[in-house]
């Protein structure tokens, strides 16, 4: 092995140790600094920081063979990359939560990571109109400029996935199962997409099968990793609402939107509105909810704006093209209502990047939504 590879198998080995757990592992790091000297460290040295007998004994009999899947897996790709804790690539929201991975499998682009998300989830066999109003709401909102989070199952996920790789935008799914699998079987295509345009993670080690206790506790990174989690469709008893749970202990916003009285995927949305999760009528409500924490990521050039530029933006002369660009929207507006797609033939542009200037400029008080689509002008530059 190179020291790079040996430097991942070691926190692979130990993430493989039988009874390790995230809350045990960090307590490891804590008290040795790396894995590999948690791996060398004396049954002594074990107990002194609070580490039970049986756990010691695992940790000894463990060897960084144990690795050799995962190594093999991660050399296999360029696409395939191992984000420890202390990478910079690490989700930053994620590591605020008790409960944060020590490592991530991922497979797609691992500089997504940060991106500011947004997570939807809901029922795995939703109504045609809870189907109609996920799609609408993913693409508006990776149209934006938001990374839409969830978590690959059928119904509301994939639909989720899928409203935001129709408009090109971008896309993470985080799975119950060991990065090697695609669970369900019948979203294979759908995972191919998103590695192209996103990215698949996952904190289960290389093998590891669709287990029924895994899915709960995935639902705490598509939640950790998002500003917030929107709830389409949710039945009363439904793995959505543990999704909602987590957001609201991890301090993140929650959305809910409401339906009939009559359809019972509608009732654990309604209970949850009741708990003070925010009634979701707009894919502009979840926008203007997360305004105060997305206006200074959206005017960054390195973050929301890159999902529609062809090359990133690092200098002052692109930041100002991208000034020039909003004065020109700005400039082609009157005070009356104009459409987008007025302003699509008007200005030339495309109707992602216009739609992201247009959040910019609402976001800092120049213009304000009338409607059906169109936006006025209410100040000068």
């Amino acid at each position: 092995m190179t020291n790079k590879e040996t430097n991942f198998a070691a926190w692979i080995a130990l993430w493989r140790v039988s009874g390790i757990g995230c809350v045990r592992y960090k307590k490891l790091l804590d008290a040795f600094n790396s894995p590999e000297a948690v791996l060398e460290a004396s049954s002594a040295q074990l107990k002194k920081v609070g580490i039970s007998e049986r756990l010691i004994k695992n940790i000894s009999r463990q060897t960084l063979a144990s690795a050799a899947p995962d190594i093999q897996w991660l050399d296999s790709s360029e696409q395939h990359h191992l984000i420890t804790f202390f990478d910079p690539r690490y989700p930053q929201l994620l590591k605020e939560i008790a409960v944060s991975p020590p490592l991530l499998y991922v497979h797609g682009n691992a500089d997504l990571l940060n991106d500011p998300q947004i997570a939807i989830v809901g029922s795995r066999n939703p109504t045609q109109g809870g189907q109609n109003t996920c799609y609408e709401f993913s693409k508006h909102l990776a149209k934006s400029g938001l990374c839409i989070t969830s978590g690959m199952a059928l119904g509301i996920d994939g639909l989720a996935h899928k409203g935001a790789l129709d408009v090109n935008g971008i896309t993470i799914a985080v799975v119950a199962t060991g990065i090697d699998r695609v669970y369900p079987a019948r979203h294979r295509q759908l995972a191919h997409r998103i590695v192209e345009q996103g990215a698949i993670i996952t904190e289960l080690p290389i093998g590891v099968s669709p287990l029924a206790r895994n899915f709960p506790r995935r639902n705490r990174i598509i939640s950790g990793m998002s500003l917030g989690t929107l709830i389409v469709e949710a039945a009363l008893k439904s793995g959505s609402l543990i999704s909602a749970r987590y957001a609201s202990e991890q301090g993140r916003e929650v959305f809910a939107i409401p339906g009939s009285i009559h359809n019972p995927l509608a009732r654990g949305c309604h209970q949850l509105i009741r708990q003070g999760a925010k009634l979701t009528e707009t894919a502009d409500h979840i926008l203007e909810e997360l305004a105060p924490q997305l206006e200074h990521l959206l005017l960054k050039p390195s973050s929301l704006q890159n999902n529609y530029k062809n090359k990133s933006v690092e200098n002052n002369s692109d930041q100002a093209l991208a000034d020039a660009d909003q004065r020109l929207v700005l400039e082609t507006m009157g005070y009356d209502p104009l459409s987008i797609d007025q302003l699509v033939i008007q200005t030339g542009l495309t109707p992602e990047a216009l739609s992201s200037i247009l959040l910019i400029l609402e976001l800092n008080g120049f213009i304000a939504a009338s409607g059906r689509g169109s936006y006025t002008r209410i100040k000068e530059k």
